[in-house]
């Protein structure tokens, strides 16, 4: 029986969970990367819910706690920077979870811990995608055609294989809010929460720990204009602009971004999909139905896809992914349609205009952090949950 083999787009959380699992269970898997060489870094992230039972079957939740970010809870803070509500990390899935750490920790655990059956390449990116009906022909890379069993997209909320093969059946819902993250110099004033300030305008300043003495920073504003879409230097000149009255530690932010060398910004976008496979080719991650950070569990989310995505393909018949495609669909859209869908008023509700509103949301956040509320109030970060048992994960053939 001839071995099954998958090409995987993108070397992301989502791509590298299903290169995993499906290499684990005895597939071919190569695995392309159009960045030059593996990127580390990135911003805090998170494993939650039912993604902690797939890091589990990973064998890799020790690895994770080794390189947590040591972050003790979330503050909220009021003009002078004081800490008027804090929750402190005793729910594992409340603000703060139990499992922290850098995207790109996380990103290389796994990808250090890949089967032999895996091959992964830097610097090369899909060009051109014909599905033959018994496979998927591929040009990547230096025009090379070559032929697959299946073509796995996980290239991000932005892919452009994804659009190119799905074209009008992907939806994009701007959000109306621009993020930026960076990594800053760490002072001595900084301590181990994640500290939230909000100004009038619907601006936003964050600062987390890391483990590797530097602080993740974050500006976030509500805006209809795409700065993502800007040269980097002229974003870093509108964040400045824009947060030059914001109050708290927004000078320090703007000048540790200037000289950050990973500054990035995104205009957060929903990606909504009503069939995440045609054919041969199916997508997962944020290429499939990105939640943005306003949902959250972007990260459990991916990881619980590539595992489930993975299982049911090792479950069908060989040739027989139609099927299984539809079922890890099936599996995974009402963790996805219950994270996509945001309290009406979002993001302003989050994001206020006025200083009253910026009053208002503190309240709030006061009396949500007292002890008898406070289990209640971190009850709303919990996502990527379900009482759906995950599927088996078969070898290929058995």
């Amino acid at each position: 029986m001839t071995t099954p083999h998958a090409l995987v787009s993108g070397a992301s959380i989502a791509g590298l969970s299903t290169a995993f699992w499906l290499g684990r269970a005895g597939w071919d898997v190569t695995v392309v990367e159009r960045a030059d060489a593996f990127r580390d870094g990135g911003q805090n992230v998170d494993v939650r819910g039912k993604a902690r039972d797939v890091l589990d079957r990973m064998g890799l939740e020790d690895d994770v706690r080794r390189l947590s970010t040591t972050e003790e809870g979330t503050a909220v803070l009021d003009d002078r920077g004081r800490a008027i509500a804090r929750f402190p990390v005793e729910d594992p899935d409340g603000p703060t979870a139990e499992l922290e750490i850098l995207r790109g920790d996380l990103a290389r655990t796994i990808l250090e811990q890949l089967p032999a059956q895996v091959s992964v390449r830097f610097g090369t990116q899909i060009e051109d995608v014909r599905d033959a009906g018994s496979h998927v022909e591929v040009t990547w890379g230096q025009e090379q055609t070559r032929r697959y069993d299946l073509l796995v997209i996980a290239e991000g909320v932005r892919s452009r294989t994804r659009d190119r093969v799905f074209g009008t059946a992907v939806s994009k819902r701007e959000l109306g809010l621009t993020m930026a993250y960076g990594t800053i110099p760490r002072t001595p004033d900084d301590d181990r929460w994640w500290r939230w300030y909000s100004a009038p305008r619907g601006r936003q300043i964050t600062l987390r720990p890391d483990n590797t003495g530097t602080t993740r920073a974050t500006l976030a504003c509500t805006s209809r204009d795409n700065l993502a879409d800007l040269p980097l230097d002229d974003a870093r000149a509108a964040l400045r602009a824009t947060f030059a009255d914001a109050g708290w530690q927004a000078g320090r932010v703007v000048d540790g971004f200037a000289a950050s060398p990973d500054v990035y910004v995104d205009h957060l976008t929903q990606i909504m999909m009503p069939a995440w496979s045609r054919g041969r080719v199916c997508v997962t991650g944020d290429a499939a139905w990105c939640v943005t950070p306003l949902g959250g569990g972007g990260t459990s989310l991916a990881m619980i896809g590539g595992y489930v995505l993975a299982a049911y393909l090792t479950r069908a018949a060989p040739g027989g992914y139609a099927d299984a495609l539809a079922r890890y669909e099936q599996w995974m859209r009402p963790l996805i349609d219950d994270t996509q869908k945001l309290p009406p008023g979002t993001p302003s509700l989050f994001y206020p205009e006025s200083r009253a509103g910026v009053r208002a949301l503190r309240l709030v956040a006061r009396i949500g952090s007292t002890a008898p509320l406070r289990r209640l109030t971190s009850r709303i970060s919990h996502v990527a949950r379900t009482d759906q048992e995950l599927p088996e994960m078969h070898r290929a053939g058995s």
